[in-house]
């Protein structure tokens, strides 16, 4: 559907050529690459059984503990979110998450809540850890050093108060202990070497500065060397997401035919001069039509090169978008395998719970974001 609403924004002239070729090539471009690169790059990983191999690690390091082994799933799911986004945390992370919950016999809703709170709320990091940084940088000019200078005390924020909410709802469910299992060895150890450490890599390249997009395709690179080696069956055209690639084109399309047609104005009419205004602002606005053409909307607020003004905004359309269940597309995918593992979570609960502990986690983040 957005595929054809961009086609059509193009077609019809409501986007003008040049307009289109800005935001759908120069923009947009960089941004996919990185998609792809980063997806190839994570399935890679799961099928090499990176993720699974991690969840065991915690398993086991929890020594039986409940609230123990939520503590280490957080870690294991911040440190996913911030170093392959938040896409990765949602749709690979989660039904390994929630295996390891069944088969230890514990209850599926502390643990798949806590993915998905972290994919977005552990979003604030690096400039890879979500679309939005990317554009983000892209717009001001910033380093990811710097981006991640200024990010790390909300960031620190948002992962601890996001723990600390969900562990205190769940309290009484998280306690007790659970069987410790025996370790699993991977179908390939050495390949699954190679591709956590093409993983990791990525992520240091990205903080030394390396573009995100060259940093991802030389890890899927090797990543996908290691298997045409010792695996060939994991390589196969359904690695490329072709579909999310069109969707997100015709999103950029879309909302920049809207921007054109006097959608920033209405924006700024919203934000006026307060940076807390902004956030709730931009948080609304993610809840309401999705996070990224939200940020893309919100960013014509920001004079461009102007980074200190960027960072409500991210803070909005990061960590906002959990009241509804197409915020961010992240939580989509996240539903999406949570049904097919068969955990429902009803939206009503989904959004009542974000409703409660969402809005202090952006009012901390703010106010520390000052400091």
């Amino acid at each position: 559907m957005l595929a054809a609403l961009g086609a059509l924004v193009v077609v019809t002239g409501w986007l003008p050529t040049d307009a289109a070729v800005d935001i759908g090539v120069h923009r947009a471009g960089p941004i996919l690459g990185f998609l792809v690169a980063v997806t190839v790059l994570a399935e890679l990983a799961d099928k090499t059984g990176v993720f699974d191999i991690a969840a065991g690690y915690c398993a086991r390091l929890g020594r039986g503990s409940i609230p123990l082994l939520f503590a280490l799933i957080a870690a294991l799911a911040t440190t996913t979110t911030v170093a392959m986004s938040l896409d990765t945390t949602a749709v690979l992370l989660t039904p390994v998450v929630l295996a390891t919950a069944d088969r230890l016999g514990l209850p599926a809703a502390p643990f798949s809540l806590l993915v998905v709170w972290l994919a977005n709320t552990a979003s604030l990091l690096l400039p890879v850890s979500n679309l939005t940084n990317l554009l983000a940088v892209d717009h001001t000019g910033i380093t990811a050093h710097e981006f991640a200078r200024q990010m790390a005390l909300p960031q620190l924020v948002a992962v601890a108060l996001t723990v600390g909410f969900l562990g205190l709802v769940f309290r009484r469910r998280l306690r007790g202990r659970y069987p410790v299992p025996a370790p699993t060895p991977p179908p390939d150890r050495v390949l699954s070497t190679v591709c956590a450490l093409a993983c990791a890599g990525f992520a240091v390249a990205v903080t030394a500065g390396v573009p995100p997009w060259a940093a991802a395709t030389v890890a899927a690179a090797i990543a996908a060397a290691g298997c045409a080696l010792r695996a060939r069956e994991h390589l196969r055209p359904a690695l490329l997401p072709w579909r999310l690639v069109v969707t997100t084109e015709g999103l950029f399309l879309v909302v920049s035919a809207l921007l054109h047609h006097g959608l920033g104005d209405v924006l700024t009419g919203w934000t006026g001069r307060s940076e807390l205004g902004t956030v709730f602002a931009a948080a609304a606005a993610a809840n309401l039509v999705n996070n990224l053409p939200a940020y893309l909307a919100m960013e014509t607020t920001v004079p461009a090169g102007s980074a200190d003004h960027i960072f409500p905004v991210l803070l909005g359309t990061n960590i906002g978008p959990l009241v509804t269940m197409w915020g961010s597309l992240a939580t989509l995918l996240w539903a999406d395998r949570c049904r097919a593992r068969g955990v429902h979570i009803g939206a009503g609960r989904f959004a009542l719970l974000a409703t409660v502990g969402v809005p202090p986690i952006l009012l901390a983040t703010w106010a520390v974001s000052s400091w």
